[in-house]
């Protein structure tokens, strides 16, 4: 399945922004100039991939977030300087399309900070037609698939209660991810973060 990348037309000129939602909120991986509170509208953040690599295995899924149509998310912008946007780009390429079941865009966030601007940011949507596509599971799917999932960035348990962290500290919610959180702190003592992550942004 080939990529979906963006040509380089699309992006504008000087540096360069990047939404994160899920773990490039807590572990971007890149250099960067500023960063503040964002909110992105049109698409909401959820546990709708499988993971096969980082969070599972195709015998064994986990889940790791997407960006899916409808609503709005809040999470990171990014400023990154204009000397290292093609760096960024590559990396962010290589960790989130590992298996092309995010999409490539850019759209336009709202800053939350002093200057409340508007930008053009670089995200990550699922495409909806990939095999790892997992459309809207219950709460009871999602806690069993979290604690089944174990992949090549530790266990997915891990990556869910760093993601509500890293929320919490940006000063909001997300209801469902907490609810699923305190589902998953119920159901075992917690695990110490594992290093390397490379998954949902």
């Amino acid at each position: 399945m080939s990529t979906i990348t963006l040509p380089e037309t699309e992006f504008s000129e000087g540096d360069l922004w990047v939404f994160g939602y899920g773990s490039l909120m807590w572990r971007p991986g890149f250099e960067f100039l500023e960063q503040a509170p964002a909110r992105l509208i049109g698409e909401h953040r959820a546990l709708c991939v499988y993971s096969f690599v980082h969070r599972g295995t195709p015998e064994k899924p986990g889940l790791v977030l997407g960006l899916d149509r409808g609503g709005a998310c809040r999470g990171i912008a990014f400023r990154v300087a204009e000397k290292n946007r093609a760096a960024t780009i590559a990396y962010l390429r290589e960790r989130e399309q590992v298996t092309s079941v995010y999409r490539e865009v850019t759209r336009s966030v709202w800053l939350e900070n002093e200057a409340r601007q508007r930008v053009s940011a670089l995200a990550y949507v699922v495409d909806r037609g990939h095999v790892q596509y997992a459309g809207r599971l219950s709460l009871a799917e999602q806690l069993r698939h979290v604690q089944q999932g174990h992949g090549q960035s530790g266990v997915n348990r891990d990556y869910v209660l760093a993601t509500v962290k890293a929320i919490e500290a940006a000063g909001f919610r997300d209801t469902q991810l907490h609810q699923l959180a305190m589902m998953l702190h119920d159901a075992h003592p917690l695990h110490p973060l594992r290093q390397g992550e490379r998954e949902a942004p």
